[in-house]
């Protein structure tokens, strides 16, 4: 698996479990990913409406804060899957606020791209339910394998950009409005998508697997973080197609 908080591996060591209202539910993991996707929104209306009042300088603070925060929680529920129920409404709220600090800062700079932003990762995400769902694309091994090695490399390279822009310097076309630098985007897009993928077969899988209970907010967790990886990449680009014009 490309998400390393989705892996096959997750179900191997994993208790069986008989009782049907102690098992993971299609219909379960739903209805807490709506409610993770709700806290997203309620911390984003929030940093919003702070930019807005004009605390620019809270909500500058609030990005960094939500998406450290974010980040530390994610590796906590990682390696510790059953405090996901407790820790993925703080994830989502955390990255809630950082997303909202960004998307109102750049709807200001390039008015109404965070509506198309949204629908663009509704819009992905529905596409590949539908390849999923209708078996169109079937998940298999040499499938993960390659979109496992893209999103490795994808994150080895924004490493580096991290890391070079405390030197002042970029990577060449990572954030260029240049053809091939949109081109970057759109490949990235590409990537992210089909790890909503092999998202879907996990969860598919850990139904089949009878897997805990927790193991809904687990999931709903690994879904929401590439779907937040999905909205920064199409609101990257919608911004860098709006600098090209």
């Amino acid at each position: 698996m490309a998400n390393p908080t989705l892996n096959e591996q997750i179900f191997d060591e994993m208790p069986v479990y008989i009782s049907e209202n102690n098992v993971m539910t299609i219909n379960g993991t739903v209805l807490k990913g709506m409610f993770l996707l709700l806290l997203v929104f309620l911390g984003g209306a929030y940093s919003w409406s702070l930019y807005l009042s004009g605390s620019i300088s809270t909500v500058n603070a609030l990005v960094m804060i939500g998406f450290i925060l974010g980040f530390i929680i994610a590796m906590i529920i990682i390696f510790a899957k059953k405090t996901a129920p407790f820790l993925s409404p703080i994830y989502a709220l955390a990255e809630g606020l950082a997303l909202g600090g960004i998307s109102v800062i750049t709807n200001i700079q390039f008015p109404g791209i965070v509506f198309q932003a949204v629908l663009g990762s509704l819009a992905v995400m529905f596409v590949m339910l539908t390849l999923f769902m209708g078996k169109i694309i079937v998940v298999t091994n040499k499938l993960r394998s390659v979109v496992f090695g893209a999103t490795a490399t994808i994150a080895l390279v924004y490493l580096v950009s991290f890391i070079l822009s405390f030197f002042g310097k970029n990577v060449p076309f990572l954030n260029d409005a240049s053809p091939i630098g949109i081109g970057v985007s759109v490949l990235v897009i590409f990537v992210a998508a089909f790890n909503l993928l092999l998202d879907f077969d996990v969860i598919e899988k850990g139904v089949a697997a009878h897997a805990p209970k927790y193991f809904e907010w687990y999931c709903s967790f690994g879904l929401l973080v590439t779907l937040v990886w999905i909205y920064l990449e199409i609101i990257k680009l919608l911004s860098k197609l709006r600098r090209n014009n």
